[in-house]
């Protein structure tokens, strides 16, 4: 995804990889409303649509579940059912595409930086040179290690098997046991035809204590002894597709960027998977970063722009840990964390809560805080400010989402006359005449990210806000900035 974005803006991007083949593991399940909305806004959606199905759960929180909540912001109120693996074909098809190149077969093994560039020595003993360096690589990050970036927070207490595995079990009888056993156990579960794959079910287990060494995988043995220990029946399991194990440690990272190398995903940050939202923040993390680095890179970036990747960021991904924590006390089979699950169950049947929750599970709901009383800012006052703006008709039959595949900034204008302009700022970011949009203010500047840095009509305030965000402006008889 990060290539991708830094791709719109014609910046040179290598994809160092370990793998020398595209996993064929699918941690992640889907993308959330959110991410749902990035890949609208990229032009890539109908990809997605064409491969996935599409899931509408309110909540989903904890092991409670709920009806989708009326009146979310959002014009994609579902999410989609998309396997891990297919999310990064896709993505990389369209990272190759943009001109992206992607070197599989190729671990980072150390890096040193100046003021001028990162070196980045491989394990083959080659090494490279780049102006930035992005660590997407994984919870066991070398990048971030390397940095002695610290990844304070806590170690697994409990650990859980998953894997897909051909079975003989019957179907009529997987869902009896399965019924039976998450009456207690909700880290359990049995999801037979996983990805249209016949005969090959997803298959989720508690662990026997947590392991010393995760990074190696149960075998077949042990995971059939978990399964007849915690459901009376292994289903047959056989001929494993691939097995895994993960723990509920909670980290993230001091600091996401360290001079010229940043961090993004699980290498900024982990957590149990509940919710399904490390996939989903990942993605997030990198369109986040990629316009800031991009307009680093390409010279106009504003005084602190970069900065506020970690600034943003950060705060979501510790709200994600906090939610995550949460979401594993409620799945505990205690009689407290019992009584907790039923309580919320009543809560959830509140429009509210649940529309509470599931803003913040799908990060619909988020809200940079872009400081008050600053150019541009407002005294941090419309409500609109720091959020993300849902995509909306325009009265000539585009969509706001329609007009934001390049990754620029954009001005929706609705005052008409010419009273506005992104004169000077016209090569990073489109003026769009608003008039009939589904909206209750004058004019709105978005973020390539589509989030709010200025509503209003005061021609003043939308050039503080364009300094503030796309720097200095364009001399048009100078050619500079």
């Amino acid at each position: 995804m990060l290539a991708c974005e830094l791709r719109l803006h014609g910046v040179g991007v290598v994809v160092l990889e370990r793998l020398a083949e595209r996993t064929a593991e699918s941690r992640g399940r889907g993308l959330h409303a959110r991410s749902v909305e990035i890949m609208d806004q990229r032009g890539l959606l109908e990809r997605f649509l064409a491969v996935s199905e599409k899931f509408r759960v309110g909540g989903l929180f904890g092991g409670v579940m709920a009806a989708w909540p009326d009146g979310m912001d959002t014009a994609h109120p579902y999410g989609l059912a998309t396997p891990q693996a297919v999310t990064e074909r896709l993505l990389e098809e369209r990272a190759r595409e943009l001109g992206a190149e992607i070197r599989r077969g190729h671990e980072v093994t150390g890096l040193d930086q100046d003021t001028d560039g990162v070196d980045v020595e491989l394990a083959d003993g080659t090494r490279l040179r780049s102006r930035y360096l992005v660590g997407c690589d994984g919870g066991r990050s070398t990048v971030r290690k390397a940095l002695g970036v610290g990844f304070p927070g806590e170690p697994a207490t409990v650990e859980t098997l998953i894997g897909d595995l051909e079975f003989t079990e019957d179907r009529a009888k997987v869902a009896e046991v399965v019924e039976r056993v998450r009456r207690t156990e909700l880290r359990f579960g049995v999801a037979p035809d996983i990805d249209g794959r016949a005969g090959v079910a997803r298959m989720i287990v508690p662990a026997d204590g947590v392991a010393e060494d995760r990074t190696t995988p149960p075998t077949l043995e042990e995971f059939r002894a978990r399964l007849r220990a915690v459901a009376g029946t292994d289903f047959g399991a056989h001929s494993p597709h691939w097995l895994s194990r993960f723990g509920d440690a909670t980290r993230q990272a001091e600091r996401y960027r360290v001079g010229r190398v940043l961090l993004a995903g699980d290498a900024a940050h982990i957590h149990p998977p509940t919710g399904g939202q490390g996939l989903n923040l990942g993605v997030q993390d990198a369109f986040n970063l990629g316009w800031k680095l991009a307009a680093e890179v390409d010279g106009w970036a504003p005084e602190g722009l970069l900065d506020s990747y970690h600034a943003e960021r950060h705060p979501v991904g510790a709200r994600v840990l906090a939610n995550t924590r949460a979401q594993m006390t409620l799945l505990g089979s205690e009689p407290g964390p019992t009584a907790l699950r039923e309580l919320l169950t009543r809560l959830m049947e509140f429009e509210e809560v649940n529309r509470y929750v599931t803003g913040m599970i799908t990060a619909v709901d988020v809200r940079y805080d872009f400081g008050a009383g600053r150019a541009g800012d407002q005294g941090g006052g419309h409500e609109l400010l720091g959020r993300r703006l849902r995509d909306i008709p325009l009265s000539d039959g585009r969509r706001l989402y329609g007009l934001m595949h390049e990754g620029r900034g954009l001005l929706l204008d609705r005052t008409g006359g010419g009273r506005l302009s992104v004169d000077g700022w016209a090569d990073r970011v489109d003026h769009v005449d608003g008039e009939g949009a589904e909206l209750d203010v004058p004019a709105l500047l978005l973020r390539p990210d589509g989030h709010v840095v200025w509503a209003g009509e005061d021609r003043q305030e939308l050039e503080a806000a364009l300094t503030r965000w796309w720097g200095a402006p364009l001399c048009e008889e100078a050619g500079e900035r």
